[in-house]
């Protein structure tokens, strides 16, 4: 007895076997994998609650996510390498004590936490120097109120000369000259012709425009410059070019 053939659903192409020889639709009924109910052969889409079938749910069974689950993993990876460039390269992002670096050594990794506070101080002061020498005032700008903070943080042994120095030239690239003439005042009260002092003193009154202020710390600096250097001062040896610089700006002046 012949089977009677039936037309195929996707084609409608007349079909006895369990699969279509034009289209290759499965012809037999399964169920719903996502509801259970019974799926004509061939449906793409479950008339009961509309979640999409294959040849493989058609049959009785669930489709196979291994595809789906690659691109998953493969979207995730891209993801956290995109979000990695982002922290390394972002300029904007906040300064973290526990993260900075000076200036110009690539992605913030110096763990500042592990530092003593005076380690913490210098490397802080040495990215903002850094970083003005290298025309970059946004760096300047998030580091030095983070670099003073640390300064506040020293114990007083360690505000010898040298670190009230860099406090003042902080506050200086700050803008603050009134701050980092203090700094001046502090130092001399306790060695009255040191260096630094008229050197803050002078860098304070070229940055707000007093001739006359800049003119006697120019004059004070060459009257001690000779007995100062000739004490050996551990600070003096640290900072040879700035003081230099300045005597030269003395001299130019008439000093």
């Amino acid at each position: 007895m012949t089977k009677t053939s039936t037309p195929c659903p996707a084609c409608g192409a007349p079909q006895t076997g369990k699969f279509c020889s034009r289209c290759g639709a499965n012809l037999e009924s399964g169920s719903c994998g996502g509801c259970g109910a019974k799926l004509p052969g061939g449906v793409k889409f479950c008339p009961a609650c509309g979640a999409p079938t294959s040849d493989v749910a058609a049959a009785g069974g669930r489709s196979d996510r291994t595809p789906w689950i690659v691109a998953s993993v493969a979207i995730v990876a891209l993801l956290a390498v995109v979000l990695v460039m982002v922290i390394r390269s972002s300029p904007g992002r906040p300064p973290a004590a526990a993260t900075a670096s000076p200036a110009g050594a690539g992605p913030d990794t110096i763990d500042l936490a592990a530092m003593t506070p005076r380690e913490r101080f210098d490397r802080l002061y040495n990215r903002v120097m850094r970083a003005a020498e290298g025309g970059d005032p946004s760096t300047v700008t998030n580091f030095a109120p983070m670099a003073l903070q640390s300064y506040d943080m020293l114990p007083e042994a360690d505000r010898d000369p040298d670190a009230r120095y860099h406090a003042a030239m902080l506050h200086l690239h700050s803008g603050a000259a009134a701050e980092a003439v203090a700094h001046a005042d502090t130092i001399q009260a306790e060695i009255p012709t040191h260096l630094f002092g008229f050197v803050i003193r002078g860098t304070a009154a070229k940055l707000e425009n007093d001739a006359a202020a800049l003119s006697r710390a120019y004059a004070d600096y060459m009257e001690h410059y000779g007995a100062e250097m000739n004490t050996g001062r551990q600070e003096y040896g640290e900072h040879p070019a700035i003081l230099e610089s300045f005597r030269q700006e003395a001299l130019g002046a008439g000093g």
